[in-house]
């Protein structure tokens, strides 16, 4: 039996579909393959330049929260807002709030845990506030509370809370809003 017209249609048909798919198959496998090797790999013995605000090497990260609503407030001093400034904020994170206020301290809304800081490292972002490293000195409230194991402080992706420019009356305050995400570590 002779295969009609329509069979042998069907079968061409059939095949140059097959090549077209194995020619498109190649062309992209191809091009996947220049994509692979074209992507620059980072040498195996880069290491990562430690910065002024990271914290100690063993730590563990404990927490984070991010500034919901918070000003850093500025005093007039002959005649130009200073550089010092005094922080109230509330965070908010996974484990709860925190009211964060002049000291600089942090006060946990959930057991009234309460740390205070001092600045041990400053990394500098244009346009807003300083990103820091602020170690902990001091310890208040129940010893399982949810600072009491805190140890150092970052304060990472600050935006806003600059000082205003330009002139001003000695003793005048000025409130910046600003953004931030305060990380603890111990």
């Amino acid at each position: 039996m002779t295969p009609g017209r329509s069979t042998v249609r069907r079968l061409s048909l059939a095949g140059a579909a097959t090549v077209v798919v194995a020619a498109v198959t190649a062309v992209t496998f191809n091009a996947s393959a220049a994509e692979t090797t074209a992507r620059p790999r980072p040498h195996p013995t880069t290491t990562h330049a430690a910065s002024p605000i990271d914290p100690p090497a063993g730590l563990k990260r404990l927490s984070s929260f991010d500034v919901a609503r918070g000003t850093q407030t500025y005093t007039c001093t002959g005649g130009v807002f200073t550089g010092a400034s005094t922080p109230e904020a509330v965070l908010v994170g996974r484990t709860g709030r925190l009211h964060h206020f002049a000291g600089p301290s942090w006060q946990s809304e959930r057991d009234g845990s309460l740390v205070t800081a001092t600045k041990v490292g400053e990394q500098t972002r244009p346009g807003t506030i300083n990103e820091l490293l602020l170690q902990i000195n001091s310890h208040s409230g129940a010893a399982n509370g949810q600072l009491a194991k805190a140890q150092y402080i970052q304060r990472l992706r600050t935006s806003g809370g600059v000082a205003p420019a330009g002139a001003c009356t000695d003793g005048a305050k000025a409130s910046v809003p600003y953004k931030a995400t305060y990380v603890f570590w111990g």
